[in-house]
């Protein structure tokens, strides 16, 4: 259906495109803030273009959902869709940290189907394909097989005291690099409790799951794509045997943050 060398040299590129403006490497970079604590960079918006220019070559028949193009509701009309964070963990980006990754997934009926990250400030490409696996340089992953929730490594710069029986590891600011980074047995969970975007996750997501994590929203309920309102309350990423913990550790939480 896709040419998946294509697609590889695809996601690549817009990692060059984005790692020649990165201020780690000494570029000038003009950014702004979208919304209050919403930041974004001319980076983003080069990549996006870049992105939406090649993958709908690749793929005319998909439709289109980037954290930097305009919603079009035409997405929600075919079984096909393009989900892409052009820079996911700006404010690392910004900062000139390696906390950043190009996010790129398809999705098939809402479920992605292919996944990809490239992380160039690390020399990182992550990959994924529903029901064959994920790789992180071409090396096959195996998620975290933890089975205690008590000493559980997440990535965090701090805990709360309710959570001081954890383990924090190092934190990217991107949400898919630490997503993957319990695809990649280096943490057994992360969770966030905020209402975040579809962009944000579809390709790390199913790396983690096409690892062996398990892989749902904030509550514990399976995620789906390409909705009309492309949003879920917080996800929870973590070795097979735990997220029942998880989910009750972080209940009363969760439903205070919902609304």
């Amino acid at each position: 259906m896709i040419d998946r060398a294509r697609l590889e040299d695809i996601v690549r590129e817009a990692g060059r495109i984005a790692l020649g403006r990165w201020p780690g490497h000494g570029h000038a970079l003009e950014s702004w803030e979208k919304d209050p604590g919403s930041p974004v960079s001319e980076a983003d918006l080069a990549v996006d273009v870049f992105l939406k220019r090649e993958l709908a070559a690749l793929l005319p028949s998909a439709g289109w959902l980037s954290e930097e193009t305009i919603d079009a509701p035409e997405r929600l009309a075919g079984g096909l869709l393009w989900l892409v964070d052009p820079i996911d963990g700006t404010r690392d980006f910004i900062r000139g940290r390696p906390g950043w990754a190009v996010s790129v997934a398809l999705v098939s009926s809402g479920r992605p189907l292919l996944g990809l990250l490239c992380a160039p400030a690390r020399d990182e490409l992550w990959s994924a394909e529903a029901g064959q696996g994920s790789w992180r340089n071409g090396i096959k992953l195996a998620a975290s097989r933890r089975t205690e929730f008590p000493g559980s490594r997440v990535p965090a710069d701090t805990l709360p005291k309710s959570d001081l029986d954890l383990v924090p590891v190092e934190r990217p600011n991107s949400i898919a690099l630490r997503i993957a980074m319990v695809a990649a047995d280096e943490a057994d969970l992360v969770a966030t409790l905020r209402w975040g975007f579809e962009w944000d996750i579809g390709a790390a997501a199913l790396i983690a799951r096409e690892a062996g994590a398990v892989v749902s929203d904030a509550f514990g309920q399976p995620l789906n794509y390409n909705k009309r309102d492309p949003r879920d309350f917080g996800v929870l990423v973590s070795a097979p045997d735990i997220p029942a913990a998880a989910v009750e550790r972080l209940a009363d939480r969760a439903r205070a943050l919902a609304g």
